[in-house]
């Protein structure tokens, strides 16, 4: 759901393992837990109003855009609180893309590392004219919160804002510090605030863990809980810039050779091709958890594909779906168009931007070799685009990255208070079909788990597309969740 930050893990044969036995236990029963503590009315009004806010400020990577606007405004919300100003930093790289890091400072002397919190407040660009309301204004209707980034990902933002003040001011004596990383750039941009900070600033965001809102969550179909999903591994994320040229000439005169007609044949190909099935140890976990959560053929299916050797044909009617096509083989899309320079000419250059989300164990340099043979067309150029739009010949190789242990510290509360909101829904390690700023703190040693404990429609996935929105109810059940999550990571 971002503009997705790229990498891959290895191992991922331990780590499913190690995870899949987790989610099979005997987690503890919520009955037999205290009542969760739900957000009072007073506590809503606050968590609405910062949702609001953040939402009417603009945070694209466009001249429109600030993302320092919004970092600045929550700023002064902590230091009208009460945060000490010492725990409280406005930092970065440029002065419109400034990071917001604040510290719940422990009673007294902790034993262990702090917990981080790392949500970008930064958002993709929205048209008015696409929109059916203005992106940029916070439009609540019938059960949901319009605007960009309700869903991705300014109601986890403004959830965890709101968590730490209501922490501050209930006076929670934690045991360990937590800290709250309001980043740029996450979603594109030459600032990237979570590896500027891991690089410039290791001191104010050093952790045990790091729990990032901007991946999992909670699959519902038809307003039914499904699964409570926990990212396990990333796709890698991936721009490749193909181009035609052309000698052009008068458009009196047309001609076959035309750059355009020869890129849209490349992208002819490109559409109607589909990347080989595949399935990792945290996918066939996914669909064994969710086969059980299915009915009729489409559990049927999910288990077929887990056999050995899978059922093609039972890969090829879940395909039809695009939520679970992505989990099953390396994507690639055009998302961008240019061609041509004058109405009354025929295009000399053509050019497309085509996005991948590459299956963990494949480089971009090999789908970007994919890509040259599957157009089968010497007079095109494929060449790779970086995160802040640089262009080279050649792609990269990505490093491995060992993924890191589900942790009992992190999954025995993570599950507990996902079951008292969602009773029954199995927590289950899934393949996140982008990417996120984890990459920058897993690089660094620093272990990521991706939640956001937001409940979406399947079918209603809004994220950098028309009309973005969420359901009010889950952004209450958000915040109830991240308020006991938070003090349940405190406590240790």
């Amino acid at each position: 759901m971002r503009r997705f930050a790229a990498f891959w893990f290895a191992g991922l044969l331990a780590f499913a393992a190690s995870l899949a036995a987790l989610v099979f236990c005997s987690w503890p029963s919520a009955s037999a837990q205290a009542p969760l503590p739900h957000a009072s009315e007073s506590d809503r009004s606050e968590a609405r109003a910062i949702f609001k806010q953040l939402i009417e400020i603009n945070t694209t990577d466009t001249p429109q855009g600030n993302v320092t606007t919004a970092t600045a405004a929550m700023e002064r919300r902590f230091l009208d609180a009460g945060f000490p100003a010492e725990d409280v930093h406005l930092v970065g790289a440029h002065p419109r893309k400034m990071n917001l890091v604040v510290r719940y400072r422990a009673a007294g002397t902790p034993d262990e590392k702090p917990v981080l919190f790392l949500c970008h407040m930064d958002v993709v660009q929205a048209l008015r004219s696409d929109w059916s309301t203005d992106p940029f204004q916070f439009v609540e209707k019938d059960g949901y919160y319009y605007g960009r980034g309700t869903q991705d990902m300014k109601d986890s933002d403004a959830a965890l804002v709101a968590t730490f003040l209501r922490l501050h001011r209930e006076g929670y004596q934690a045991k360990r510090d937590l800290i709250l990383a309001l980043t740029a750039d996450e979603e594109g941009g030459h600032f990237n605030g979570a590896s500027w900070l891991v690089n410039n600033h290791r001191d104010l965001v050093d952790a045990a863990y790091v729990i990032n809102p901007d991946a999992g969550g909670v699959d519902l179909d038809n307003g039914r809980p499904v699964i409570a999903a926990v990212e396990a591994t990333e796709k890698v994320y991936s721009d490749f810039q193909i181009t035609a040229t052309n000698r052009g000439g008068h458009s009196s005169v047309p001609r076959p050779d035309n750059a355009i007609y020869e890129l849209m044949a490349a992208l002819s190909k490109l559409a109607a091709y589909r990347f080989p099935f595949e399935l990792n140890d945290v996918t066939r976990v996914y669909f064994k958890n969710l086969a059980a959560r299915e009915q009729g053929e489409t559990a049927a299916d999910m288990l077929a594909i887990l056999a050995q050797p899978p059922d093609m044909g039972a890969a090829a009617r879940l395909s039809e779906d695009p939520s679970y096509n992505s989990n099953f083989r390396t994507t690639c899309v055009a998302t961008r168009l240019n061609a041509g320079h004058a109405n009354n000419a025929l295009p000399q250059t053509a050019q497309a931007l085509v996005n991948c989300r590459i299956f963990p164990g494949h480089s971009p340099e090999s789908i970007r070799q994919q890509l040259i043979q599957l157009f089968a067309d010497p007079k095109l150029t494929v060449k790779y685009v970086s995160d802040a739009g640089d262009v080279f010949d050649t792609a990269p190789e990505r490093k491995a990255i060992v993924p890191p242990p589900p942790i009992a510290q992190v999954f025995d509360p993570l599950a507990r208070i996902t079951d008292a909101i969602w009773p029954g829904v199995p927590v289950t390690p899934v393949m996140e079909n982008g990417a996120s700023d984890s990459i920058y703190f897993a690089q660094a040693g620093i272990p990521c788990y991706g939640y956001s404990a937001v409940a979406l429609e399947r079918d209603d996935v809004r994220a950098h597309g028309k009309d973005e929105r969420l359901a009010i109810d889950s952004y209450w059940k958000s915040l109830d969740f991240f308020y006991s999550f938070a003090k349940a990571l405190g406590d240790e």
